[in-house]
């Protein structure tokens, strides 16, 4: 599978969640804004020509598992969480709708001594060139509590 197998894309932009990340001291401590982007590289044909819920991919399942990340255990870099969130999807949607997903983590309250809109990490990952741990489960269902 590529992008000319699947060239149609299914995005939610700008999903606004709190969390405790970051690298500076204290950014764990109190939760901050991040934004998330995740869009499917997918194969949405039949759903467009079908009309039925089960030819596409929920993307309420989606925005879940965003929050679930972004909301779950503090991490150090919102690579991590850009990461995370796109391992958690594509074990969680069908792999014959979806063969890559990207997915841009966004901080606009960032701890830098800068004026700017925000500080933004933007990820692809496919399945069919996966490198280390690209496919795994998330790290966090490893992590204690």
């Amino acid at each position: 599978m590529n992008d000319d197998t699947f060239p149609d894309r299914l995005s939610l932009v700008d999903m606004r969640f709190n969390g405790r990340h970051g690298a500076v001291e204290g950014e764990q401590d109190e939760p901050q804004p991040f934004e998330v982007d995740v869009i499917l590289h997918a194969d949405l044909s039949l759903a467009a020509q079908g009309d039925e819920l089960p030819a596409t991919v929920d993307y309420r399942t989606v925005a879940e598992l965003a929050r679930a990340v972004v909301e779950g255990p503090s991490v150090t870099l919102i690579e991590t969480l850009a990461g995370d969130i796109a391992r958690d999807v594509l074990a969680a949607v069908d792999a014959s709708l979806v063969d890559a997903v990207e997915v841009s983590v966004r901080k606009p309250a960032a701890a830098l001594d800068v004026e700017l809109e925000t500080v933004e990490v933007t990820l692809l990952r496919r399945r069919s060139s996966a490198g280390p741990g690209q496919n795994e489960l998330s790290r966090r269902a490893a992590r204690p509590g």
